[in-house]
């Protein structure tokens, strides 16, 4: 298992189409791939629509990505550089 703090650029956050692009990326992969965020550290699915979009995430937030099986390395380099692009076309 492996993890990293990555703090949300895209301006308007993990909204439908960010969030869309998020679980399309991480249904690539068979690892388990999910984020952590919160003072309570809740966990969302990075694999399914409507846990990403339940985890509220805005702006600013940190999150931390956990990425959980046989391709973890390339789930996170290829989720990590998303997230830190702002989405690119996503967030239109």
């Amino acid at each position: 298992m492996i993890t990293r703090k990555i703090t949300i650029q895209n301006p308007t956050g993990l909204h439908i189409r960010p969030a869309g692009k998020l679980c399309e990326t991480a249904m690539n992969y068979r690892a388990h791939v999910a984020f952590r965020y919160g003072e309570n550290n809740s966990e969302a699915n990075a694999k399914s629509i409507l846990s990403i979009l339940g985890a509220c995430i805005r702006s600013g937030d940190t999150i931390e990505v956990v990425c959980d099986g046989d391709d973890e390395e390339a789930a996170m380099e290829e989720i990590s550089a998303l997230i830190e692009s702002g989405f690119g076309e996503a967030i239109h």
